[in-house]
């Protein structure tokens, strides 16, 4: 067993994905705003959070509309993704600067960036003042895909898009597939004797 060393309390919860949000308020320049605090936090509504500072630009625009998208980044929009993520919108186009386009939403006002392989169109729901970051509840009003991502079946594969995860301070790509959701449980073929965990341990089906 490895030897542990304690430290104090923080986010060391990785990796994480480091989504472009996008947001606009009418009349104005629409902006991007990198956030690495994202998550998924309900399934039936679909709702997702994200986290940010008050003192950033993005944080009025989308408290005083309500609304925002999720966009996913891939190893081609890290860059952008940065950049975004550590220059103002109050006094930078990032949009222009990164050659992104913005893309009108089907449900909400907010643009979302037409680059990026998945885009969620959110309406925020609650806002949790936390501490140094205030969580925005949003629920998921629509999801566009490119649909180079959908097999000849519409299942969407989203291990084309080459997805960026960041961990620590360092953004990296997702790569090698371990499994699918359940493989550890799974029956195998008939003939081959089924993995329960332990020798002679009893089998157990999860219900």
């Amino acid at each position: 067993m490895a030897e542990k060393e304690f430290w104090r309390g923080g986010n060391m919860l990785y990796p994480v994905p480091p989504v472009m949000v996008g947001c606009a308020r009418e009349g104005e320049k629409p902006n991007i705003i990198t956030v690495a605090w994202a998550g998924t936090v309900c399934s039936s509504p679909a709702m997702v959070s994200i986290s940010v500072r008050p003192e950033r630009y993005s944080y009025d625009i989308i408290r005083e509309t309500g609304e925002f998208t999720v966009n996913l980044t891939t190893k081609k929009l890290v860059r952008a993704a940065d950049f975004c993520g550590v220059r103002s919108g109050r006094d930078t186009d990032k949009f222009r600067e990164m050659h992104l386009t913005p893309l009108p939403g089907e449900t909400i006002g907010a643009p979302s960036i037409a680059e990026s392989p998945v885009n969620l169109e959110c309406r925020v729901t609650q806002v949790l003042e936390l501490g140094s970051h205030h969580m925005f509840l949003a629920e998921v009003t629509g999801v566009r895909v490119d649909r180079g991502l959908l097999d000849e079946n519409g299942k969407l594969d989203l291990g084309k898009a080459e997805l960026a995860a960041y961990s620590h301070g360092t953004y990296h790509v997702l790569g090698e597939a371990l499994g699918t959701f359940g493989f550890s449980v799974r029956r195998k073929a008939a003939g081959k004797k089924k993995f329960s965990g332990k020798a002679g341990s009893k089998k157990k089906a999860l219900k």
